[in-house]
């Protein structure tokens, strides 16, 4: 009975200093952010939407760290210092890599644009309040010469954060009446629970029928008063 009283005391004092060990550990201290972009510009997305992933290897419990964006295509994560292999994802608004991975080595505070080729870019857009109404005015590019348009739409919203999923108005464009790189626009009426208030926030999205998700334009602040 002693000698299984003191197996069990050893076992867990092993417990307790391994417990201690977690409780001790560093948390990472270097930070790579930086912005995925066309052409030195940074893309538009759907925040939190489109991810990349950082992998390490020479660990035993390997897996892969979700890097999320902001809506202006912004991203910044919490590392240890070492090299990552940073991988561009599928299904996003721009063409899928021959090869997608990104040898990106982490000391300190680092910063690293992500080059990408967009389905589709929107430029030269604008806003403008007319009565009750919005019109955006806006040109449509074909960036990737084989993709498909599936919607052009414009985003009215209470918050800044405003893209597909959250929106109190989404009008979409006739793409019969969409030419790339030609002027077009789209005109959205104001609901009830936006003429009222003080500014509501548009902004333009565009997606090709290969993806699930959108490229957009910057988020603008539109006085509605």
């Amino acid at each position: 009975m002693k000698i299984k009283f003191l197996s069990l005391l050893v076992a867990f004092a092993s417990l307790l200093v391994v417990g201690c060990k977690y409780d001790n550990f560093e948390a990472p201290k270097s930070t790579l952010s930086g912005r995925v972009v066309y052409e030195g510009k940074a893309i538009g997305v759907r925040n939190n939407g489109p991810q990349l992933e950082l992998w390490q290897d020479g660990y035993p419990l390997r897996s892969a760290i979700p890097v999320y964006f902001d809506q202006d295509g912004s991203f910044s994560v919490s590392l240890f210092d070492g090299e990552y292999k940073l991988v561009r994802k599928g299904d996003s608004p721009w063409l899928q890599q021959a090869t997608d991975t990104v040898l990106v080595q982490v000391k300190g505070n680092t910063t690293i644009d992500v080059p990408v080729t967009p389905y589709f870019t929107v430029t030269n857009e604008s806003f403008q309040k007319n009565n009750n109404s919005i019109t955006a005015s806006f040109t449509v590019n074909r960036i990737v010469g084989t993709a498909n348009l599936e919607f052009v739409r414009l985003y009215l919203g209470k918050s800044v954060l405003t893209d597909q999923v959250q929106r109190e108005l989404r009008v979409d464009a006739n793409l019969a009446n969409v030419a790339f790189g030609q002027p077009t626009s789209i005109v959205g009426e104001l609901p009830d629970n936006l003429k009222n208030l003080d500014y509501v926030f548009a902004r333009i999205g565009v997606k090709a029928t290969v993806s699930g998700e959108y490229y957009y334009t910057a988020v603008q602040k539109i006085a509605l008063k």
